[in-house]
């Protein structure tokens, strides 16, 4: 078949149609530059342009949906070091209370605005699609007072309720200004909606109806929607569900494969690619990530033998959750040159 725009193969993949080759985007932290929107924005063009990749997904460090509400970062501005939380903004349960509504512009919410506006200005009459990063309101709740938050969900349901729609405010203005500033859709992440932290009814009432709030004010104005479940044990089947374009999560070492998946959900599935180390049934590290190794053989068979589990078709290759930063140009090559063919 002819060639695709990056446009077109994505609309294709999303609507479960057949592709020219099944598109693919990495992504990875850059945690030396992402305290600049400029610099992040000029590092993930680049990285995208050179490795040919159907779109960008932004990168703002993690935690920037919590520093306006008092949590404390230390930011080292180094390779695999990111930013961590060195004390919570949430101390006490009374605290939810205090949550207000954050501007899209203000702190480090403005800056990944930015962030997005700077990709706009650098990517002007190009076909390279580029979507922001936003979390489940439950998830920025937990980043800022830990999990105590669970206890919290418990003692104080009311409380939190409060202070999870005011986060759902805040997430859906900062939206609303990347819509604006000319994003091509968003890539909400969770870290709540397994079985390991909720049950199936916390999920409905804390994590569910937050989400569905946020989804619900772009799913109609951008394209390439995906929703990315983080961490094991998974609520595969409830999450696939929601009014997303698309589903990620860790394929390669979590259930469902992308085969099994394909048999729950009719959606895109986003995966393909294992990001993380291999360990054994005792937890020890037998051997570092396939994308350290640099054999080229390797990684093609890797991502073909994913893109034959769906037969090429509704799928995006990517990996499971951020790939190492240290991920060498060889690697990156190979998973790109990888989906030149379906066979």
């Amino acid at each position: 078949m002819d060639k695709m725009t990056k446009t077109e193969r994505l609309k294709a993949a999303l609507a479960g149609q057949e592709v020219d080759r099944v598109p693919i985007s990495i992504w990875q932290h850059f945690s030396t530059v992402d305290q600049d929107p400029v610099s992040l924005a000029e590092t993930q063009v680049k990285t995208a342009r050179k490795f040919d990749y159907d779109f960008i997904k932004l990168m703002p460090f993690g935690l920037y949906g919590i520093q306006p509400w008092g949590a404390q970062i230390d930011i080292f501005c180094k390779v695999n070091h990111p930013p961590l939380v060195a004390e919570y903004g949430i101390k006490e349960t009374e605290d939810w209370g205090r949550l207000e509504v954050v501007p899209p512009y203000f702190g480090s919410y403005g800056k990944q605005v930015e962030l997005a506006r700077q990709v706009m200005k650098l990517t002007k009459g190009e076909d390279l699609p580029f979507i922001q990063t936003i979390f489940s309101p439950l998830t920025t709740a937990r980043k800022l007072a830990g999990d105590r938050i669970f206890e919290d969900m418990r003692t104080n349901p009311k409380l939190l309720k409060e202070a999870l729609q005011v986060i759902t405010d805040t997430t859906i203005g900062f939206v609303k200004a990347n819509i604006e500033a000319g994003v091509s859709g968003f890539f909400l992440a969770t870290q709540c909606c397994n079985t390991d932290t909720i049950t199936p009814e916390e999920y409905e009432e804390f994590e569910k109806y937050y989400m569905c709030k946020m989804i619900d004010t772009y799913k109609d104005a951008t394209f390439l929607n995906i929703g990315h479940l983080h961490g094991e044990n998974g609520m595969f089947e409830a999450f696939s569900q929601l009014p997303f374009s698309a589903i990620s999560w860790h394929d390669r070492w979590c259930t469902p494969n992308l085969e099994e998946a394909r048999k729950i959900t009719g959606k895109c599935l986003v995966g393909g690619v294992r990001e993380v180390p291999y360990f054994d049934a005792d937890g020890n590290k037998v051997r570092e990530s396939i994308l350290k190794d640099e054999n080229v053989r390797e990684i093609t068979a890797h991502v073909q033998e994913a893109i034959r589990q769906v037969d090429g078709r509704g799928l995006i290759i990517a990996p499971g959750c951020c790939v190492d930063q240290e991920i060498t140009e060889i690697s990156q090559y190979a998973l790109r040159s990888a989906v030149n063919s379906k066979k």
